[in-house]
C-alpha cells in the first residue's frame, strides 16, 4: 500500500513540476542551460558577459520571442563531455558545435529538442552509438556527425526523419550494413571511411562513389558484389563454350607433354627438379617480378617480412587494431614524398582502409630508447594532431603508421594549382587552419619545457575533409637523423638553430611565425619547394610593411573578400612577433593561441551571420538541401571538389 501511495505522490509531484516548469521554460531557463554548458565545456564561452540581463547578447546565441532559437559555437575551444541541460532549450532550431574537442556520448535530454532542424556536431570526438532518440527528432533537415568516434550500426529508424535533406556520417567507426534509406528529400549523403559492410542499397546507388569510400561495401556505384551475375547473351554463352573447348584441348596437349617428360631417365628427373627450384630462385625471374610491380609497398617490405617475421606491428591503446603487418605489406601503395626523416607512402589495405606509412631512415637511438620515445609520441592525443596508429621496429626497418587525412598537406593545397580551376582559400579557412595548428603546438609545449615539435612547416600541416588542421611529424627529431640537404627547410629554421636535432620551443615559435606568413602571403619560404627558391618571408614582409604597403603583403586570393582585413593585419602582427630575430622577443605558443582565438571570434560571428542568411532562405521551406558548395562554404570551409 505504501508503495502505491509513494507512486501516487511521485505522480502528483511530477504533475506539479510539469506545471511549474511550463512557466519555467522561458528565457531564464534557457540562460541557466547555457550557463551549465559554459561551466562544463568552457572554451571561449568564458568570455560571455554574465552581467547581461539576457543571454541573447552572448556570442553565438540567437533569440526569437524571448527564447533561444539558435546556438552556434563552431571552433570555440569547447572541450570535454556535454552536460545535461541543452534539452531545456526547447525552442532550438539550429545547434552548431562543430570543430571543437567535445567528447563522450550525446546527452539523453537532446530528445527534448523537438523543433531542431539543423544539427552540426562534426569534427569532435563524440563516441558511442548514434542515440536512438535521434531517429525520433522528426524536424531534422540536416544531420552532420562526421569526423567523430561514433560506433555501432545505422538504425533503419533513420527513415523516421522524413524531412532530412543532408546526412553526413563519414569518418566514424560505424559498423554493419547501410539500411534501405528511403527519404525523399535526401540530397546530400556520405558514410565514407567507416567499417560498413555489405551492398549499397539501391535507392542510394545514385550517390557518388566518394560517399562510400573507405568501407567494405559493394554494388553500384562501387564494384559489383561477389556472386552477383548478369544475364549472359547468346554470343557470350557461345564464346564460353568455344573457350572451354580450346582450354580442354590445351589441357590434353600439356598432359601429353608431361607424360613424355616422365618417361625420361633419372637424370632428366633431376634436371626437372633443379628447374623447378629455379622458378623460385632464378635471379632473372625475380627481377622481372620486381620490375613489373607498381606497388611502392614492395619497397618498404624488403627485409621487414624476411628478417622481422617474428615481430609485428605495435598498436597504441587509443586506436583499435584493424590490421596486421601482413595486411600492411600486401597493401597497394604509392609514394607520397621524401620528407625530413624518411619516405612516406599512402597504403590502401584490402579492406579499403587507407593509412600513411613513414619509413624512417638513420634512426639515431637504440631499440629500447626508440620504443620509449615512440610510446611518448603515441600518447600525445589532441584533435589537431595526426594520431600515430602503430609502429614496427626491426634491425632493417622502422615503420610508423598514421591515419591518412584526405586533403593532404597545406603546402600542396596552398601552392598547388593556381589556375582558373582552383577554388581559393578564403580568410575563414586560413584563420581556422592557423588556430588548429597553434593549438596542436601549444598542446605539445604544455608537456614540459624540453618538449618541442622540431619540424614545423606547411607540408607537415595536414587537412581533414572539412579543412581542419592536423600537425604531423611531431617528436621525430629526437629519434631520427634528418635526411634532407640543409637548405631544404632553411626558410622555417630559426636563426639560432645550428643542429636540427636540438630545437627549442622558441625555435618552434619562429617556424610557426613563418608558417603564418606563408598562409597570409601565399608565398613559400626560401627553399620550401624543390621547384622554386621562394623568398625570405620575414625579411620580405618587414620590408613591405616598413614602406606602409601592408595590403601588398596579402595573397591576392584573400583580397577578393571585402571582410576580415582588420583581422588579417592582426594575424600578420602576431606572425612577425613569432618570427623575431631573437628568441626572448618571441611570445609563447600559449599566448599565440589565445590571441589567434580572439581574432577568430569575430570571424566566427561573420560565419554565424552567413549561417542565418542561408538557413532563413525561403528555399528551406521547401525542404531543399543546400548545394555542396553552399554547405561547405558556410559550415565546413571550401567544398571537397576543390581538393
Amino acid at each position: 500500500m505504501k508503495g502505491v501511495q509513494l507512486l501516487q505522490l511521485l505522480f502528483v509531484v511530477s504533475i506539479c513540476f510539469g506545471v511549474s516548469s511550463g512557466g519555467a521554460f522561458d528565457l531564464a531557463s534557457d540562460r541557466a542551460a547555457l550557463l551549465a554548458l559554459r561551466g562544463a565545456v568552457k572554451g571561449r564561452l568564458l568570455l560571455w558577459n554574465l552581467t547581461d540581463a539576457t543571454p541573447c547578447n552572448w556570442t553565438g546565441v540567437t533569440c526569437l520571442e524571448e527564447r533561444v532559437t539558435e546556438l552556434r559555437l563552431p571552433g570555440t575551444g569547447l572541450a570535454g563531455p556535454l552536460p545535461l541541460g541543452i534539452g531545456n532549450l526547447t525552442q532550438l532550431t539550429t545547434l552548431s558545435l562543430r570543430t571543437n574537442a567535445l567528447t563522450g556520448r550525446i546527452p539523453p535530454d537532446f530528445a527534448n529538442l523537438a523543433l531542431l532542424q539543423n544539427l552540426f556536431l562534426q569534427n569532435n570526438s563524440f563516441s558511442g552509438e548514434i542515440p536512438g532518440f535521434m531517429y525520433d527528432m522528426k524536424s531534422l533537415m540536416r544531420l552532420i556527425l562526421a569526423n567523430n568516434n561514433f560506433s555501432g550500426e545505422i538504425s533503419p529508424r533513420i527513415n523516421n526523419l522524413t524531412k532530412l535533406g543532408t546526412l553526413f556520417l563519414e569518418s566514424n567507426n560505424l559498423t554493419g550494413s547501410i539500411p534501405d534509406i528511403d527519404i525523399g528529400p535526401l540530397a546530400q549523403f556520405n558514410v565514407s571511411f567507416n567499417r560498413l559492410t555489405g551492398p549499397v542499397p539501391k535507392r542510394l546507388s545514385v550517390q557518388p562513389t566518394t560517399a562510400f569510400k573507405g568501407n567494405s561495401l559493394c554494388g553500384k556505384p562501387l564494384q559489383a558484389c561477389p556472386g552477383s551475375r548478369n544475364k549472359l547473351s547468346g554470343g557470350a554463352i557461345a564464346g564460353i563454350v568455344i573457350g572451354s573447348f580450346v582450354g580442354f584441348a590445351l589441357f590434353v596437349v600439356v598432359l601429353i607433354v608431361l607424360c613424355q617428360r616422365k618417361s625420361r631417365g633419372k637424370s632428366d628427373s633431376k634436371d626437372l627438379a633443379a628447374a623447378k627450384r629455379g622458378e623460385v630462385e632464378n635471379p632473372r625471374e625475380k627481377s622481372l617480378v620486381e620490375s613489373e610491380s607498381t606497388s611502392a609497398s614492395a619497397e618498404y617490405s624488403k627485409g621487414s617480412v624476411r628478417n622481422g617475421a617474428s615481430k609485428s606491428l605495435v598498436f597504441f591503446a587509443n586506436v583499435g587494431k584493424e590490421f596486421d603487418l601482413e595486411d600492411l605489406l600486401r597493401a597497394s601503395a604509392e609514394v607520397l614524398g621524401k620528407g625530413t626523416f624518411g619516405t612516406a607512402y599512402k597504403a590502401t589495405l584490402e579492406s579499403g582502409m587507407t593509412v600513411v606509412v613513414k619509413r624512417l631512415k638513420e634512426v639515431t637511438v637504440s631499440e629500447k630508447e626508440f620504443r620509449e620515445r615512440i610510446d611518448e609520441i603515441g600518447r600525445m592525443v589532441h584533435v589537431n594532431l595526426v594520431p600515430l596508429r602503430a609502429y614496427y621496429y626491426s634491425r632493417e626497418e622502422r615503420l610508423l603508421v598514421y591515419d591518412c587525412l584526405p586533403l593532404g598537406s597545406l603546402s600542396a593545397l596552398l601552392h598547388g594549382n593556381r589556375g582558373s580551376g582552383r577554388t581559393p582559400f578564403n580568410w575563414e579557412t586560413r584563420s581556422s587552419i592557423a588556430l588548429g595548428a597553434a593549438r596542436a603546438i601549444a598542446f605539445l609545449h604544455s608537456h614540459g619545457p624540453t618538449i618541442s615539435h622540431g619540424n614545423i612547416k606547411s607540408s607537415n600541416i595536414l587537412l581533414t575533409r572539412s579543412y581542419e588542421a592536423c600537425v604531423s611529424d611531431f617528436g621525430l627529431v629526437r629519434i631520427a637523423l634528418p635526411t634532407y640537404t640543409p637548405n631544404r627547410i632553411d626558410g622555417y629554421r630559426a636563426p639560432e638553430v645550428r643542429d636540427a636535432r636540438k630545437v627549442s620551443q622558441k625555435a618552434d615559435v619562429y617556424s610557426f611565425g613563418v608558417l603564418l606568413l606563408e598562409l597570409l602571403t601565399g608565398k613559400p619560404p626560401t627553399h620550401a619547394l624543390l621547384s622554386e627558391e621562394g623568398v625570405d618571408l620575414p625579411r620580405w614582409v618587414q620590408s613591405v610593411v616598413r614602406e606602409e604597403w601592408t595590403s601588398e603583403v596579402f595573397d591576392i586570393e584573400l583580397l577578393r573578400y571585402q571582410s576580415g582585413e582588420e583581422e588579417m593585419v592582426q594575424l600578420l602582427q602576431i606572425a612577425l612577433e613569432c618570427a623575431a630575430q631573437y628568441p626572448d622577443k618571441r611570445p609563447s605558443m600559449a599566448e599565440v593561441t589565445s590571441r589567434i582565438e580572439d581574432i577568430c571570434r569575430s570571424s566566427s560571428q561573420r560565419e554565424q551571420d552567413a549561417d542565418r542568411l542561408l538557413f532563413n532562405d525561403p528555399d528551406d521551406q521547401g525542404l531543399s538541401a543546400p548545394s555542396s558548395a553552399q554547405f561547405y562554404s558556410v559550415d565546413s570551409g571550401p567544398a571537397p571538389s576543390s581538393a
